[in-house]
């Protein structure tokens, strides 16, 4: 089991920047695929980017390509999201979540654990 606590939310100005960690407890961070999802109000949880066990791959929606970087540092226990060039629309709580398998590594469905979220809010 793992326990995810994320950080770094908050409000910015449109064409800002953010950085989310999420930090992870246990002895086995490294055996995860990571992901970071955001639920906006009335929208269901929505998939941002993954990172594979050593960071070897990424993923990322269409609306994050380009302007966020999903890192992971497993020596630390944590998996960062690097959000640039913020736009009104990026606005939601951000979660991150645990998976041990690339099955559904881009649906909500496919992660076993999650962290409380962090609210990212970013003004026009």
């Amino acid at each position: 089991q793992v326990q995810l606590v994320e950080s770094g939310g908050g409000l910015v100005q449109a064409g800002g920047s953010l950085r989310l960690s999420c930090a992870a407890s246990g002895r086995t961070f490294g055996s995860y695929v990571m992901g970071w999802f955001r639920q906006a109000p009335g929208k269901e949880r929505a998939f941002v980017a993954a990172i594979t066990w050593n960071g070897g791959g990424t993923y990322y929606a269409d609306s994050a390509k380009g302007r966020f970087t999903i890192s992971r540092d497993n020596a630390k226990n944590t998996v960062y999201l690097q959000m640039n060039s913020l736009k009104p629309e990026d606005t939601a709580v951000y979660y991150c979540g645990a998976t041990r398998t690339m099955l559904r590594v881009t649906s909500a469905l496919g992660y076993d654990y999650w962290g409380q979220g962090t609210q990212v809010t970013v003004s026009s």
